[in-house]
């Protein structure tokens, strides 16, 4: 009988995803950089979890925290920013 080396299994996300957890247990697949500027590479990554909230991390740090926001924070966030609202964090 032949022995097959057992397949490396896929990185199961954590059964409790709250605020502040560490970004690597959340996994390395899925993360994206939702805009990139001329900063060296030192931005946000966002991945949307699959209940609908969506984590943030930063991307010089992907073992750091991760901040988990609920769909209707990020898009009153992101509307927020587009209408000036935060305007003051870059003057």
């Amino acid at each position: 009988m032949k022995r097959t080396k057992p397949r490396p299994q896929p990185r199961i996300r954590p059964q409790r995803i709250y605020n502040g957890m560490p970004a690597r247990e959340l996994g390395s697949e899925g993360w994206h950089k939702p805009w990139s500027g001329g900063n060296g590479g030192n931005c946000l990554e966002a991945m949307k979890l699959a209940d609908g909230r969506v984590a943030v991390r930063q991307s010089t740090d992907p073992d750091g925290p991760a901040l988990i926001y609920t769909a209707d924070e990020m898009n009153a966030f992101i509307e927020g920013a587009k209408a000036g609202e935060a305007d003051f964090l870059i003057s």
